[in-house]
């Protein structure tokens, strides 16, 4: 009798950010497998460009709802994310309707990671926390302007549901 063996590969940069929610960069044909174990509702895609086709083949073959988020009007790839943008992010993320739910860019560095370092602060991390993260997420290209937006990034901003994820104010 022959095994059958799966192996399962991560997309580049994944990381568990918290219940039901991820995070990483545009998955490949190899990392199919392992997301569809996530049961994802939702994708907030943040790069200014639209994925590739193969992951818009996926998202319509496994029934996720992809909010594309990173549209540039008039700006460049290297331009960082918008207040605007963190804030439609965050209407997203924070209700529990889009979860299991998938936060991703590119590589999965520097707009995913100034989203989840601005949801670190929401959730009253300290910021030598929510840099530490960030850095690890983004390794030798540690972008200081993302870590300005996160420190500065106001919180008062942000709309809380009435039923928000449990685990917002857990910490």
């Amino acid at each position: 009798m022959q095994r059958v063996s799966y192996q399962h590969y991560i997309p580049p940069n994944f990381g568990y950010v918290e219940n039901d929610l991820y995070r990483c960069g545009q998955p490949n044909e190899l990392n199919f497998p392992f997301m569809e174990k996530l049961g994802l509702r939702c994708i907030v895609w943040l790069a200014p460009e639209e994925p590739n086709q193969n992951v818009m083949d996926f998202v319509d073959d496994q029934e996720i709802q992809l909010h594309h988020l990173g549209v540039l009007e008039g700006g460049n790839a290297s331009d960082p994310i918008t207040e605007d943008v963190i804030l439609e992010a965050f209407d997203l993320i924070l209700d529990k309707r889009n979860h299991p739910m998938a936060i991703m860019c590119n590589i999965g560095r520097h707009r995913t990671g100034t989203v989840v370092g601005c949801l670190r602060k929401l959730q009253r991390w300290n910021l030598a926390s929510i840099f530490e993260e960030y850095r690890r997420f983004a390794g030798p290209k540690v972008r200081i302007l993302n870590e300005q937006f996160i420190e500065l990034f106001d919180t008062d901003l942000v709309r809380i549901p009435v039923d928000p994820p449990a685990w917002l104010y857990y910490y």
